[in-house]
């Protein structure tokens, strides 16, 4: 039997497939990034099945644990709390063993916050980025803006509502014009889309929200060929001013801002 990988609601319980009700009915084992959260899925299903934890702190222990199960025979499921297992969520290492022992793994399809912001956000386009939970620490959220900066596609990211009024202080310092949206509790009853630019809705959260977030990055702006040599040529007479060599300071600014590094050079000069 298939080791059977369940995407489960993102808020709204009705929000399940026939298929995956079914997979979860008929499974020897189901296994929940939490069993209490995946109970009350069951509960409010009917449906009665045996549980066992499988979660980032025993994933290793837990895969040792099921691979010979599934070798024998036994069917299984796997379920995350809220979307689609190994996707910000356990289940990859199990996935991965069950492919490399030769045993079928399928698939059933269901809710996916990313998705479902991306949409709701009116930015989808036909090509987008997620970034998984954005980084903590400043620096590295700052170097993922510069990343984005270059990125002509929507992006996609969770982050935790602590953490919310920060991000968007920081990514409206770096680029206060950038659209975004907010999106809160996706599905559930109080569920919010919070649209506008890094400036505004910085201003809007100052306080830290309630429920789930996912954040939805606009594209970058495109920008003129002339206005982006005129930043750059700006940009490198400052790092000259600071002391770099001209060579050196022309080779992080066409970094940072993607222009060519010997026109930048020659109109430095």
């Amino acid at each position: 039997m298939p080791l059977a990988v369940c995407a489960t609601p993102i808020g709204n319980l009705e929000d399940v497939t026939l298929r995956v009700l079914r997979e979860l009915e008929q499974a020897d084992l189901v296994l929940c990034e939490d069993t209490r959260q995946t109970r009350k899925l069951l509960e409010r299903h009917g449906i009665k099945a045996r549980t066992l934890s499988y979660h980032e702190h025993n994933e290793a222990a837990r895969v040792a644990e099921v691979m010979p199960r599934l070798e024998a025979g036994e069917r299984i499921a796997l379920v995350s709390d809220a979307g689609l297992p190994a996707i910000n969520d356990p289940g990859a290492r199990v996935v991965r063993a069950a492919l490399d022992a030769g045993l079928p793994v399928t698939v059933l399809p269901g809710p996916s916050a990313v998705e479902t912001a991306l949409v709701a956000s009116g930015l989808a386009a036909e090509r987008y980025q997620f970034l998984g939970y954005l980084p903590r620490s400043k620096k590295a959220r700052e170097a993922l803006w510069r990343e984005l900066s270059r990125w002509p596609h929507p992006a996609v990211a969770f982050e935790s509502p602590k953490r919310l009024p920060a991000t968007l202080v920081s990514l409206a310092s770096f680029d206060p014009e950038r659209e975004l949206a907010v999106c809160r509790e996706l599905s559930k009853r109080f569920e919010e889309i919070a649209r506008g630019s890094a400036l505004e809705l910085a201003r809007k959260f100052e306080l830290e929200p309630k429920g789930e977030i996912t954040l939805v990055i606009g594209p970058a702006r495109a920008v003129g060929a002339n206005e982006t040599e005129e930043t750059a040529v700006a940009a490198v007479a400052e790092l000259i001013g600071m002391g770099l060599s001209r060579r050196r300071a022309v080779a992080l600014v066409a970094e940072l801002t993607g222009a060519a590094r010997n026109r930048i050079y020659r109109l430095s000069l």
